[in-house]
């Protein structure tokens, strides 16, 4: 690696922002094993490309830059992930409107109950991927706001936004019923 003059080797910059960047990835994620591998990732796509860096910003924002860019690909692939697991193990709504429906009800109430399914699953349909993502765990899953954001590497406080949003639209494309 040829170094530029009137620059600190790279050990010397990643010693000094080492700290910071695992700090932000941390803070970001809540798991300190993905926070330490994509700062070990970070630092190795900075050593790569450490003789290409024009100095046009500061080390330390440059560095943020790319361990921003690492947690997208991280919170895309959580996503991708988790839309396949439940791709492949997604129930019909027309099979799921039959579980709804107790046997004890009248024929006319089973087939209110599938109607509204269908109506609820069509709005979800809609909804946009984070809020799908955010009204899913919550209402398929049952997860907390808190098991919300960690899985999505969203904060509490997005999550909840999505989530009122998602309600909100859901109860807007039923005609305001509950």
């Amino acid at each position: 690696m040829s170094e530029a003059p009137e620059r600190a080797s790279f050990e010397d910059v990643a010693r000094e922002y080492r700290p910071q960047v695992f700090r932000f990835l941390l803070s970001s994620l809540r798991d300190p094993e993905l926070a330490e591998t994509l700062t070990q990732e970070c630092l190795l796509k900075a050593y790569r490309n450490w003789a290409g860096f024009r100095g046009d910003s500061q080390v330390l924002t440059w560095l943020l830059r790319i361990a921003i860019n690492l947690q997208k690909d991280q919170w895309r692939n959580r996503r991708l992930q988790f839309w396949r697991q439940t791709t492949a193990n997604a129930v019909d709504a027309g099979e799921a409107a039959n579980w709804l429906a107790s046997e004890g009800s009248t024929p006319e109430a089973q087939v209110m109950a599938k109607q509204q399914v269908k109506l609820v699953w069509k709005a979800v349909e809609k909804l946009s991927e984070r809020q799908r993502t955010v009204f899913l765990l919550r209402h398929v899953e049952e997860m907390e706001i808190a098991e919300i954001a960690e899985a999505t590497g969203l904060s509490d406080g997005t999550v909840k936004a999505h989530l009122s949003r998602a309600m909100g639209r859901v109860r807007e494309e039923l005609g305001g019923r509950r």
